[in-house]
């Protein structure tokens, strides 16, 4: 006999779902926050690669776990390779960005992720999406553009690598729809090997001697985003990600929080109404995928950097 869980069960799940959803989020920012830090002081590849090896303090154990066998028996192998590339440039472009634009700017192109996830599963996943949304996705590309600062140095190279980054990204969300039946911990195990790979090339010629603080913040940065990333994958599993996908904006608080208590940083108006415009959008889309379905799981920017 199999026993059915209880009402006040789920609720309970739910509730745990959403605080691990939180705590998550909370992590991501703080991961984001300490990669400006890093990147603003050591070359990029140098805090690529540490982080990278950082990551599998944490991954080690679920290898042993899961068995080394399964990083090789995985579906699909072209589209793994497209999106670790995608993954990678992500990460890389994300940090080449906070190196040189206040976190909250660069958060708030990625917040646009959901609304690049809807337009590029209309053509990818063939998942069709109504007028309603089209508009939505419209609207919340005009939040990008004011973001962007309208003027004539909208399109700073940092600008390009904060935008591009966030279309890289939304297209592993997109890669993730086509994977779902891979492990997490092979996805992301893969995602850190390439990192690691382009962390080496990157470093050359560029090493710097590091303090023992220092490179443990480089090891703790890997820890902190492996461990945002499996609590955000947990909660999936227990609550609803209709209910869940519109938490993940509280990580442009936390940006603009963290950013001025570490670096100083002040939105300007640009910014502030930019990111409103995206959040506005994001969430209308959510809601409309709501009325008419579940909202799916890759439409939530689970994979933090």
């Amino acid at each position: 006999m199999q026993l059915q869980p209880t009402a006040s069960g789920v609720k309970n799940a739910v509730l745990v779902g959403v605080v691990l959803m939180l705590l998550g989020d909370l992590l991501f920012a703080l991961n984001d926050a300490m990669g400006k830090w890093l990147v603003t002081n050591f070359s990029l590849g140098q805090v690529l690669l540490i982080r990278s090896l950082g990551c599998f303090i944490v991954l080690g154990p679920l290898l042993v776990k899961q068995g080394p066998e399964k990083l090789f028996r995985v579906e699909r192998k072209g589209l793994q390779v497209l999106r670790v590339l995608f993954a990678t440039l992500d990460v890389v472009l994300f940090y080449a960005a906070v190196a040189y634009l206040p976190l909250a700017d660069v958060m708030t192109f990625y917040m646009a992720g959901p609304i690049y996830v809807a337009a590029l599963s209309h053509f990818f996943l063939n998942e069709r999406i109504g007028w309603r949304r089209w508009l939505a996705v419209l609207f919340g590309f005009c939040g990008v553009v004011i973001a962007l600062r309208p003027s004539s140095a909208m399109l700073s190279l940092p600008s390009l690598f904060g935008i591009i980054g966030s279309l890289s990204f939304s297209m592993s969300l997109v890669l993730n729809r086509h994977l779902r039946n891979t492990s997490d911990t092979t996805l992301v195990t893969w995602q850190m090997l390439a990192a690691l790979v382009v962390g080496v090339v990157l470093s050359i010629g560029s090493w710097q001697q590091t303090t023992p603080l220092e490179l443990g913040s480089m090891l703790a940065l890997g820890v902190v985003a492996s461990c945002a990333h499996l609590l955000i994958t947990r909660s999936l599993k227990l609550a609803p990600a209709s209910l869940l996908a519109p938490l993940q904006y509280t990580l442009l608080i936390w940006a603009i929080a963290f950013g001025y208590a570490f670096f100083g940083d002040i939105p300007d108006m640009y910014v502030i109404v930019g990111g409103t415009i995206i959040v506005v959008a994001g969430l209308f889309i959510f809601h409309r995928k709501n009325l008419l379905g579940t909202v799916p799981t890759e439409a939530v920017p689970v994979d933090g950097h």
